[in-house]
């Protein structure tokens, strides 16, 4: 996180009602299919409410998976005003090598202005198909795979169209989209460190894979509220914020459900329209809302499957608590919410001390996979329990990497200094069976461990499933990113 702190003030002072935050902080830890981890409210260019749920923390990044794809359009923008790029320009021609591979018309059609809105000409997300393809160019796979309908004319949410994106970027600039955006965006919009998940070909994705503090969300979503202006410096070209928020191509299906969608409103530059504002989004629920209409920004971090839910609620608490001027005498509330704000805690996991009756047959105890391997993390091969001067422990094993986490007492332990930065809570539910709940804090993910010494085997499941896959020790912000 940033050292510039971004202005601050009270809730009432900017017209917020304090009672509308309560209301949605009620309802997000009332639902048991939300799990916030983070939340900053922005009005009039001032936050007025920020809040981690622990063991999460302001400075620690977060995996925002498709909320990176915001990232890489505002690159787009930068590199439109810079002339590295053009809107209209062929795809095929960033890509001279595959010239003579690529001869469907279509194919050759398609404009850069079409893969950074989701409007390739494909019907559907194209990502299995293109890998088959070509398993080492996904940009060529992608290409030789002709589109069903003319570019411009279909919405489609499709993975490899903003891999193609951030790949042009890539190699127009010679950078990283990282290192492109450090001196142009990052840097002047004062966010700290972030990190990009790289694939084989040692790009960063583009689509997904970023991690970034929450405050780094808020920042992106003033400074797109301010029409790409930070501190009096225009940023992003004139009139570019305009062109990538708005509906470039509709995606509605016509149905009264559709209507009440967040997902059928249109889409921009790599930006969904909502029902009220625009917003950059991630799996599992990363969020950058921004609400031009009451001058506000949303900034959100969780785990939880039911995405339109959480803007359901954000429409049904927060938007009423926009008010139009300076709320009189709104002190107190203030002072409430902001200790409420101060104290936010996810809930541990149930579970007792080691029961001292099986503290010897527990301490040392090796455990298999149930059934000979877990359907959740296939890598996972054995789970071990020991006790030492310092307490309990757990060790996680996958592939001759081992990953030993502490078992502490009634709250969560967190643990920096591994491989990996994880907080564990649980312990044993009865004199045969142990729960743990590992959170992976870089991440919204969470795998629940169940040990049982009746037969020496193990259970894990993941609560939101991890997906960039791979190992337990890569689930953390990349390191030595540029």
């Amino acid at each position: 996180m940033s050292d510039r702190t971004l202005p601050r003030s009270t809730p009432a002072a900017q017209g917020v009602d304090a009672s509308g935050v309560h209301a949605f902080l009620d309802a997000l830890e009332a639902d048991p299919e939300i799990e916030p981890h983070s939340l900053m409210i922005l009005r009039h260019g001032r936050v007025v409410a920020s809040g981690w749920w622990a063991p999460y923390t302001p400075e620690r990044p977060h995996l925002l998976y498709s909320l990176s794809k915001s990232f890489t359009a505002t690159a787009a923008g930068l590199a439109v005003a810079e002339g590295l790029i053009r809107l209209d320009d062929p795809v095929i021609s960033y890509f001279p090598e595959f010239e003579a591979d690529i001869t469907d018309r279509r194919s050759r059609a398609m404009r850069v202005r079409h893969v950074a809105s989701m409007a390739s000409g494909h019907d559907a997300e194209t990502f299995d198909r293109a890998h088959a393809i070509d398993p080492e160019e996904l940009v060529r796979g992608f290409l030789l795979l002709p589109p069903e309908r003319e570019p411009g004319s279909v919405f489609a949410y499709n993975q490899p169209a903003t891999y193609t994106l951030a790949t042009i970027l890539q190699r127009v600039t010679g950078q990283s989209l990282t290192g492109y955006l450090r001196p142009r965006l990052l840097d002047p919009l004062g966010i700290g460190e972030v990190a990009w998940i790289r694939d084989g070909a040692e790009r960063e994705l583009g689509f997904s894979g970023l991690h970034a503090s929450t405050d780094a969300i808020a920042r992106l979503g003033l400074l797109h509220l301010q029409d790409g202006v930070w501190e009096g410096e225009r940023l992003l070209p004139e009139g570019w914020v305009t062109e990538a928020t708005r509906a470039l191509v509709a995606n509605a299906d016509g149905t009264p459900e559709g209507a009440l969608s967040d997902w059928q409103q249109g889409y921009g530059f790599q930006f969904w329209r909502s029902r009220h504002g625009y917003r950059g989004d991630g799996a599992y629920g990363q969020f950058c809302l921004v609400l031009p209409e009451h001058e506000a920004v949303i900034a959100m971090t969780a785990a939880t499957k039911e995405m339109q839910e959480v803007l359901n609620l954000v429409w049904e608490h927060l938007l009423p608590a926009f008010g139009p001027g300076p709320l009189p005498g709104g002190q107190d509330a203030d002072t409430a919410l902001g200790e409420r704000l101060a104290r936010l805690a996810l809930p541990p996991a149930a579970g007792k001390a080691a029961p001292p009756e099986r503290a010897e047959a527990w301490s040392g105890a090796e455990f298999m996979p149930y059934g000979g391997a877990c359907a959740d993390q296939p890598t996972l091969t054995a789970v071990g329990v020991g006790a030492d001067a310092d307490g309990w422990s757990l060790t996680l094993t996958e592939d001759g990497h081992r990953l030993a986490l502490r078992l502490g007492g009634d709250g969560w332990t967190v643990q920096d200094d591994g491989p990996v930065p994880t907080a564990v809570s649980g312990g044993w539910t009865d004199a045969h069976t142990l729960v743990a709940d590992v959170a992976f804090l870089e991440t919204p993910h969470h795998l629940v461990v169940t040990c049982s010494l009746a037969d020496r085997t193990f259970m894990a499941r993941w609560r939101t499933e991890p997906l960039h896959g791979g190992p337990l020790h890569a689930m953390r912000a990349p390191r030595g990113s540029v």
